[in-house]
């Protein structure tokens, strides 16, 4: 047999092995997708809903973003199988829908964060992978389904986001206007802004809350990491105060689960307020007649309390909202607001995909995400720390590792220095460093400039009056 028959054949023979192997694949995934949608309930779920659970279940998106989904039969093969366990490592890095999944199916809101993600792959066109297409044939989206899925997202943005005063040209944007409002009771409003200034909550009579998180100062001290009792260094950065409320969690690794609990952390921490125990602090505040009689007041059951303290602050620090930036103003449509170069900074900050993780009114806070996304930042700066393991400090789960809540980009022009670990100590190095290691861009000088002009507009109003 000539040598040109022969290659002939074993191309033949590797198409015909190829396209057998994509026919099984597929049926299998047939199988699994059918298995999946039949256990699934979408009778709360709205048309459009459904279509998109369907869309998600259709193309396999459960295989790499979702941790409890059953995998393929050849995810135990040979070759495939340490493919598949790198493809899904890195896919759980960057977004995770099992959440998104069963809140469909609930007809309960879906995150503004997952939302963003959703939205930006769609219109880039990045999902599925081009190499998992080879496989899975099925798995392309039509133009047809793309549109669907993004109407959904605009959907679930008019249901539950949408803010009435924003312009049409802005509506379905992943950042809206800080709007709400967080109903508080009025006297322990004024008794948690009493205790956040006091510094009796200290074992040595020296830090306030207000020490660390100034309200003068953007809700942070502009030091590397705060300077606790005795003059104690922590080790992390002090996040801003100013719309914490916002926050799915309190802390840079997430470790507390609402105002309340973060606001017992400090006092019993021995390195930031040292005051040992709860009762050193009720002995002092109980010498306060007039405190005493707030508390009596307001807390008839449990009077001064490690409770009725933190319910307290948590309640102050509701109201440290900061609505009405110019940037606000922008998208409820006054376009004198922002310069020309602001607005192009805006476009160049969605278009770089900083709103799929700096979302909501907010602007950040809902998620938590790896540090060094698409570049080794820490590999770069070198010098790891146990509160760079972020939040796996908490979970335990290596999912986790080096993932931090995203900062809230309000008033960041007043908050440096940035990061965790305040590694950045301009906003200009703060945009270029974000993104270099979670875009995977190198932004011109022009375009920071830009986007650094346009992140200065979001500083809001506290108390009707410009934050400084």
């Amino acid at each position: 047999m000539k040598k040109s028959s022969l290659i002939a054949c074993a191309i033949g023979a590797g198409v015909v092995g190829y396209l057998a192997t994509v026919y099984a694949v597929d049926q299998g995934d047939k199988t699994l997708h059918q298995q999946y949608l039949s256990q699934a309930n979408l009778v709360k779920a709205d048309p459009l809903s459904q279509q998109a659970f369907k869309i998600f279940n259709q193309k396999g998106c459960q295989y790499c973003h979702t941790t409890n989904s059953e995998m393929p039969f050849y995810a135990n093969m040979p070759v495939a199988k340490q493919l598949m366990e790198h493809d899904v490592k890195q896919a759980l890095r960057q977004f995770n829908i099992s959440a998104l999944m069963e809140q469909v199916q609930q007809n309960k809101p879906i995150s503004e964060v997952e939302l963003a993600k959703l939205e930006s792959v769609l219109n880039d066109g990045a999902m599925p992978p081009k190499q998992y297409l080879l496989m899975h044939w099925r798995s392309d989206l039509s133009q047809q389904e793309t549109d669907i899925l993004l109407n959904w997202v605009k959907q679930e943005r008019s249901k539950y986001y949408a803010d009435s005063e924003v312009v049409p040209e802005f509506k379905y944007d992943a950042v809206q206007p800080i709007s709400t409002t967080f109903k508080v009771n009025d006297a322990k409003v004024k008794l948690g802004e009493e205790l956040y200034h006091d510094k009796r909550l200290s074992g040595n009579n020296t830090v306030a809350c207000s020490t660390c998180h100034s309200l003068t100062k953007g809700g942070v001290d502009h030091l590397d990491t705060s300077t606790g009792i005795n003059g104690a260094k922590g080790p992390i950065n002090a996040p801003t105060v100013f719309n914490s409320v916002f926050n799915i969690h309190q802390f840079w690794d997430g470790r507390a689960k609402d105002l309340q609990e973060q606001a017992g952390g400090p006092p019993m921490n021995p390195i930031e307020m040292g005051a040992g125990s709860w009762q050193h602090i009720i002995d002092k505040l109980d010498k306060d007649s007039a405190l005493k009689a707030q508390f009596d007041s307001l807390y008839p059951k449990q009077g001064i309390s490690e409770y009725s303290i933190t319910d307290a602050i948590a309640e102050f620090e509701k109201t440290l909202v900061t609505p009405n930036s110019r940037f606000d103003k922008f998208l409820k449509g006054d376009k004198t607001a922002l310069t020309q170069e602001e607005q192009e900074g805006y476009a160049l900050f969605k278009a770089n995909k900083c709103q799929t993780c700096h979302t909501g009114q907010a602007m950040g806070g809902l998620s938590f995400e790896v540090m060094g996304l698409k570049d080794d930042y820490f590999g770069d700066r070198g010098h790891i720390t146990e509160v760079d393991n972020g939040r796996f400090n908490v979970t335990k789960d290596q999912n986790d590792m080096h993932r931090f809540k995203v900062p809230t980009l309000r008033n960041v022009a007043l908050t440096a220095p940035y990061f965790h670990d305040a590694s950045a100590k301009t906003l200009e190095q703060a945009v270029d460093d974000m993104a270099l290691y979670q875009v995977g861009v190198k932004l011109s000088q022009s375009d920071i400039d830009k986007i650094t002009a346009y992140l200065k507009t979001l500083t809001g109003e506290y108390q009707g009056k410009p934050l400084k």
